[in-house]
């Protein structure tokens, strides 16, 4: 127990101290719903969107970040703007597809311990503090959702918003798994699931594999056109706020 002390200080003990005072939560509550209204009337105008989620990691050269900016000009192609976390990586590589091929990019933003700067590609770019905040707007502007190879931040988004298609608590908007030999494992791990019964084998059909933009891309355009109408946006202002063409890159 000495030689505990003197690696534990007590002036350095950390104490589970249950629920805050009602005062503390209702400031985190006002100030969540502050993020979110900021959020809202930031992106209120973006358009119809298809999110891309991917690693922060993969430098230029790297193949996936070459694949990440070939979806983001196959995005703009379709007429959908590019939505990302608006971080480095493939986040920055779909982001600078779309730019240079002329559609609209977006970044939704996360502070973090380390210092994460919006790429130079997003039109528009938007900052949060709260990880939920940020999925939130990742998944409410989108209409399909392409993950490209990532980590625990990657997967976290990708299983949360698989979830919500599965449970039709989102409407079934197409999702992409990029790249088949990062992915393949996984895949075959959700077969497996399948067999035992902790999910369903039609679930399965949520998700192309695919190491083809061109197919990602025809796969969510099929679905898009087979059960939606795209319209323009006729109301130009909300809350005082006007609509902003998207400039051109």
């Amino acid at each position: 127990m000495e030689n505990l002390d003197r690696i534990i200080p007590a002036k350095d003990s950390q104490f589970l101290e249950g629920p805050k005072s009602r005062g503390y939560e209702l400031r985190f509550a006002w100030k969540v719903f502050r993020e979110f209204i900021h959020g809202f009337r930031t992106l209120h105008f973006v358009g119809p969107c298809i999110t891309v989620f991917g690693s922060a990691r993969f430098k230029e050269d790297h193949p996936y970040y070459k694949s990440a900016r070939e979806m983001g000009r196959q995005i703009a192609d379709m007429g959908f703007t590019t939505m990302t976390g608006g971080g480095p990586g493939t986040m920055e590589a779909a982001n600078r597809g779309a730019f240079e091929k002329g559609g609209a990019s977006v970044g939704c933003n996360i502070k973090l311990p380390f210092e994460q700067l919006p790429n130079p590609y997003v039109q528009t770019s938007i900052t949060f503090e709260h990880f939920f905040v940020r999925k939130v707007m990742l998944v409410k502007y989108s209409y399909a959702f392409v993950i490209m190879p990532g980590g625990f931040g990657t997967m976290d988004e990708f299983f949360e918003t698989l979830t919500l298609v599965q449970t039709k608590t989102l409407v079934q908007f197409p999702l992409v798994l990029f790249g088949k030999e990062y992915y393949q494992e996984l895949f075959d791990y959700m077969g497996y699931m399948a067999e035992q019964g902790t999910i369903s084998k039609e679930d399965l059909s949520l998700v192309l594999l695919t190491d083809s933009a061109a197919e990602a891309v025809q796969h969510i355009d099929s679905f898009i056109t087979k059960n939606y109408r795209r319209q323009p946006r006729k109301r130009k202002w909300w809350l005082f706020e006007k609509y902003t063409k998207f400039k051109e890159a």
